[in-house]
């Protein structure tokens, strides 16, 4: 049995329509359908949606949490949407807005341009440090998040670089002084 495939997902103000496999729904911010495999069937009960096991087989556990996962994800960020922080670290690096993406400074001889796709808005603070990427796509979201913080790897000695925020990063200790 599947911890969380049988969790029920609260669907809060999003309008969900069930037709066959395909999961119709609509929010505030996103709209889309989730096609569900043959293996699970999916129910509405009192503002509850249930995904639940229509034939047992071997993969039906792993994707029936799977499939809940993705569905509840989908939904809540139609509703409400997703949020995550990147900081920038280091002596002269920021970003900037420019045009339709970003621009970094991060060290280089070159400035980094940076596209952004749809879906997707950037905020950043005065000193340009700092940035809040909201989506209503998670997938979206950690995928530009990552390759963000790709752009500069934050490094061990000084923990200069860019790192999202809440991540751990193990710093080293430097040259010891000989006496």
């Amino acid at each position: 049995m599947s911890k969380i495939g049988r969790k029920p997902i609260d669907v809060g103000a999003v309008k969900i329509e069930i037709q066959g496999r395909d999961v119709h729904y609509q929010g505030t911010h996103a709209k889309g359908v989730h096609v569900v495999p043959d293996l699970l069937s999916v129910a509405m009960d009192g503002g509850q949606l249930f995904v639940t096991v229509a034939q047992q087989t071997s993969d039906t556990f792993r994707l029936w949490g799977l499939h809940r996962a993705l569905l509840a994800n989908k939904i809540l960020g139609a509703d409400k949407g997703f949020e995550k922080r990147v900081n920038i670290v280091g002596l002269g690096f920021k970003a900037i807005k420019k045009g339709v993406g970003l621009e970094f400074s991060l060290g280089f001889s070159h400035k980094i341009e940076f596209p952004l796709p749809k879906g997707l808005t950037v905020e950043i603070d005065k000193t340009g440090q700092v940035l809040t990427v909201w989506s209503p796509d998670k997938e979206l979201l950690g995928h530009v998040c990552s390759k963000i913080c790709a752009l500069r790897p934050t490094e061990p000695y000084k923990g200069t670089g860019i790192h999202c925020a809440g991540d751990i990063i193990r710093r080293k200790a430097g040259k010891a002084k000989g006496s």
